[in-house]
């Protein structure tokens, strides 16, 4: 297998996790949480994001939380944006990172953002721009390249549209999101493969839901194809509000045990990252699919030997 030696791994649970959950968490949870992914090695972490708060009710801290977080030189702390209002928003609480979003379903942009993927594309160029003046780093992601809910099939070029549009505004770092849950593993392979080849500027980061259960499948497929840069959620939380039956993000734990145990270094401590995703887990109140959280790491299954059948 052509496997990286070493990935890089974002935490997206404060925002992709969080904003999904029927119980909202308080800034000093939220807080609380973030330091300690900070603390488990994580060198990238998606606080929040700055929607409109009846929108995302869920993210209506993300300006308190920015502010009151113990921040470290060397890790990047990134936001969701959706326009120039967020962008403001987080040049204000002191986010020096954001993230732009476009859906290459054109039904899901609609529902998510309220615009057509060509209308949100035109909005790119003047968002770039305040936020280059500002001193803030910008990067865009494209949700649902990977297949749609409602149109099932989303075509290869309609994805390297947005993904020239990006280039054109000025963005090369983006993310394929498989929102949708809908990815598998040859398909992820051969569309990294793809683009990478077309777009060799770019610095590519994939995010998958575990929807159908292959978010860990993709990620190898990823890594097989070239990509080292991946989004988790702690606990595996998550999922997209405009999706039927979504479920959560591909787990934290699971990816970097499955890492740890393929010799693939993360910089990140395991055993501080099942704590994390335990507490959270207390916070909301029910449990996740997190299959460490459940089964517990394969160097912790050490059982005695058995001496004999019962008669």
């Amino acid at each position: 297998m052509n496997l990286p030696k070493k990935v890089v791994l974002c935490e997206v649970g404060p925002r992709d996790g969080l904003q999904n959950e029927s119980r909202i968490l308080g800034v000093e949870e939220k807080v609380k949480l973030i330091n300690l992914i900070t603390e488990s090695g994580f060198k990238v972490i998606e606080v929040g994001s700055f929607m409109h708060p009846k929108a995302v009710p869920q993210m209506a801290s993300t300006d308190e939380v920015f502010k009151r977080i113990n921040k470290k030189d060397g890790v990047e702390y990134r936001a969701l944006i959706a326009n120039m209002k967020g962008l403001e928003r987080a040049v204000d609480c002191g986010c020096r990172k954001v993230k732009l979003n476009v859906s290459a379903s054109k039904s899901h942009n609609l529902a998510n953002l309220n615009r057509t993927p060509e209308e949100s594309v035109a909005g790119f160029k003047d968002t770039v721009q305040a936020a280059v003046s500002s001193n803030i780093e910008i990067s865009g992601s494209i949700s649902m390249p990977f297949g749609s809910p409602w149109e099932h099939e989303i075509p290869v070029d309609d994805v390297k549209k947005i993904v020239q549009s990006y280039i054109d505004a000025g963005i090369t770092e983006i993310s394929l999101s498989d929102a949708s849950g809908m990815a598998v593993p040859n398909q992820v392979y051969s569309m990294c493969t793809e683009m990478q080849r077309i777009f060799p500027q770019v610095k590519w980061i994939l995010h998958f839901h575990n929807t159908r259960g292959l978010g860990v499948a993709n990620i190898v497929a990823g890594m097989q194809a070239g990509i080292t840069w991946f989004d988790t959620s702690f606990a595996g939380v998550g999922g997209c509000p405009f999706v039927p039956g979504a479920a959560g993000n591909v787990s934290t734990e699971d990816v970097i045990h499955m890492l740890d145990e393929m010799n693939i270094e993360t910089g990140i401590e395991l055993d501080k990252t099942i704590e994390i995703s335990k507490m959270l887990v207390s916070m909301l109140d029910h449990s996740t699919d997190s299959y460490i959280l459940r089964a517990g790491k394969s160097k912790d299954l050490i059982l005695e030997l058995p001496t004999g059948q019962k008669k």
